[in-house]
Order: C-alpha cells, then structure tokens, then sequence
C-alpha cells in the first residue's frame, strides 16, 4: 500500500485508495483483485459522491484512484473533481494504457495533483507481466502524456523475478523522463500472483536485492527520482534509514501497518477495508451502502485491529527483537502467504540472523488460490542450510526459471 506522509486528522484517517471499478484493459498476471471486468454492484455516482462527502467530513488528505482503470468509469473526473473540490489531495494510479493526451488533460482539469504510472520492467519483462503485448511503450507514452498536460508524474514497479534484473536501465528511463518519485513493492502471491509462484522472490534473495535496491534510491536521489518502499519493503536491515528516508538519509524507519489507523482501502461495490491489498473475504468491515464510514472506522473490530493491536504474532516475528514496533510488518504480506497476519517472511532483518547462522528461509506452496478478486493461497516455510550441496551459494536473480 502506498506511503501515509502528513499528520493525521481528528479521526486518524490520512490516505484512502478507492477502486472505483474493477474493469480494466490489462490481463495482469500478477494482479491482485484479477481484475478485467467491471463489477455488477459497482457504486453509482450519485453514491460515490455521498463517499467522498464522508471521507472529507472525517479528514481524510489524500484519495488515490485505483481500477482496473479508473478511467474506465464514464464518471472518473466528477468523482476525482469532487475530491480535489473538497479539499482533498486527488491522485491516481494507472497502468497507462488508455491514458492518451486528451484523459490526460482531462485529469489535470478534473483536479488530480498526481498519477503513478505502473511500469514492471523494461518492455520484454513488463509486457509479460501485463499481458499485453505494447503495453510498456504504452505506460512510458502516459507518463509522456500527463507529464505534457501538467500532472506530477511518479512510477511504481512490482519488484519480482522478472521485473530485478531491470531495475538499473528502468532508473535510467525514469531519469529521462523526469519521473519524481518511484514507488517499489514487492510482488506477494494474491490473486493471479498466486497462480506464479516461480516468479516470486524467496526471502533469502532480499539480501541480494536490498543491496541492488538501495543503490538505486541513491542514485535515484541524485537525480530527482525519490524512492518510496511500499509497506512490504525493508524492516530495521542496514538500508532502512536510506530506503525509508527516500534516498536521502532521512532519519525514518519501519513504525507499523497503518492499516485502519491512518489508511482505509475502498472497494468498487462500497465495500471497506483498512487497505486496499487486504483480502476481501477476511477483511471488509461492512458496506458503504448499509453502514457510514465513520461507524465503521471507529466500530469495526475489521478496521481496528492494527489499533487495538490485536494481530497475534507466532513464528519468527513473535519473538524478534523489533516485535513490538514492527507487529511483523505489512499484515497484507503475512495473511496471503499464510491465511493469517503476525510472521511475515519478506523482512530485512529477518533474512539477515538466519544468514549470520548459515540458515535461509524457502517458502513452498501447499495450497492454491481458489480463482476470486483478493485470494489467496497457502505457503509453507522451509528452514535450511544456506549453502545446499549441488546449488551455487548465489543465486543469480537476472535468471528467469
């Protein structure tokens, strides 16, 4: 889930990322909601608008637009001019296909301040992921697009085993075009990601990729590209201050999920959660239709849990040295590995003791994804020996299985 940056309001609620639709012009096969077609339930004007009227009555500073496409919607600008109306910060997030010159005027008129635009790798690996063949050349002409019509113009990247290796030459591109800001996160086995498990990076690669990662939010910081590590990224390793500080050496550090605390994710048909990855089934706190967000956000035992600190840890993370701030890091990682939030495999730290003990841990997919929005399957962590008889002690990462 993208960062929470400004300073909470009476209520708490800072950021909220709304699917305003499940359609979409992208076949992602790492897609988390396995998006394409529209949902039938799907909010109506009038009621996405009675949404943002609540969200601005509870403080909320910053609504980020999400699909599918969000401009897949005929209504996408009067919902994004009603935000930016309200006093809130409009952003938007895109795969980029559709954004031609014209929606991008269109979304500086409505109001949007800001649009990420997905871009998983150079052209071979992006398209792969997408898809859809052009789909790269396409993202690169939004950016083009929006940056021409006057929107700030950010990236976010899924890092995985196909999109690593590219890394270095997509800094390059980001540079070129004048991308401010590039927002990584590492792929997790939910929805149609959990059907490619060969693409998923195993926790003791992050020692590899941390290192490749941090190089690049420094020289990213160098020339302008500030580097934003999603929530599943990093936790107290010796690049936490660089990554979470942007780049730049800010004195910053993992402080916990703010799922529900500071952050809200809102589903296309009303249905809420405290962040937009959460599972459906596990997480959705009651309907917009049926009940207020502000009920809601100070009832529902769905969207207090980070709040009241009711994640039991087990595993590694219960008794880790950093347990009681971390809470085992984004609960979003930890449930669609395991079907439950409180150990989380993608940590810095983590991947760092069992190293220093020659130990690694391999996780090992027992159980598939049933095939709906938000799934998820099950895995099951391997400890073992670092240097495997017959295996190369480093795994070279720029090899696709």
């Amino acid at each position: 889930m993208p960062r929470v940056a400004k300073s909470a309001g009476e209520s708490g609620l800072v950021y909220v990322v709304w699917e305003i639709t499940l359609a979409c012009d992208h076949a992602c096969d790492h897609c988390g909601s396995r998006a394409g077609r529209a949902r039938e339930n799907e909010l109506t004007t009038s009621e996405a608008l009675d949404v943002v009227r609540q969200l601005a009555e509870m403080g909320a500073h910053e609504v980020t637009l999400i699909g599918g496409e969000a401009y897949l919607r005929d209504d996408w600008t009067t919902i994004a001019a009603a935000i930016a109306k309200s006093g809130m910060r409009c952003t938007m997030t895109t795969g980029g296909r559709g954004v031609t010159k014209e929606r991008a005027r269109e979304a500086k008129a409505a109001g949007i301040e800001s649009v990420s635009v997905s871009v998983d790798g150079l052209r071979a690996s992006h398209d792969m992921l997408r898809g859809v063949a052009g789909s790269f050349d396409s993202a690169i002409a939004a950016i083009e697009a929006l940056r021409e019509a006057g929107v700030k113009t950010s990236a976010n990247t899924q890092l995985n085993r196909l999109s690593y290796r590219d890394l270095d030459p997509l800094l390059d591109r980001f540079i070129e075009l004048g991308v401010t800001g590039w927002q990584m996160q590492l792929t997790v086995p939910m929805g149609r990601a959990a059907d490619r498990p060969e693409w998923l990076l195993q926790p003791y690669e992050l020692l590899d990729v941390y290192e490749r990662v941090a190089e690049i939010a420094r020289r990213g910081a160098k020339s302008g590209v500030l580097f934003w590590p999603a929530n599943n990224i990093g936790y107290f390793g010796p690049y936490e201050t660089l990554l979470r500080g942007r780049g730049v050496a800010e004195d910053r550090a993992w402080g916990g999920c703010v799922a529900g605390k500071h952050a809200l994710g809102l589903e296309s048909n009303g249905d809420l959660k405290g962040c937009p990855s959460l599972p459906t089934s596990e997480y959705v706190s009651g309907n917009v239709r049926e009940r207020s967000i502000r009920e809601m956000w100070e009832r529902a035992p769905e969207l207090r849990f980070v709040r009241d600190r009711a994640t039991e840890l087990w595993g590694y993370c219960k008794d880790c040295y950093y347990a009681d701030i971390c809470r085992a890091g984004c609960n979003w990682t930890a449930h669609v590995f395991f079907g439950k939030p409180g150990n989380n495999p993608y940590c810095h730290h983590r991947a760092l003791e069992h190293d220093r003990r020659g130990l690694r841990e391999r996780l090992v997919q027992v159980e598939r994804a049933p095939g709906t929005p938000f799934d998820h399957g099950r895995f099951e962590i391997v400890v073992e020996p670092r240097d495997l008889p017959g295996e190369p002690t480093k795994r070279r990462l720029d090899v696709v299985p």
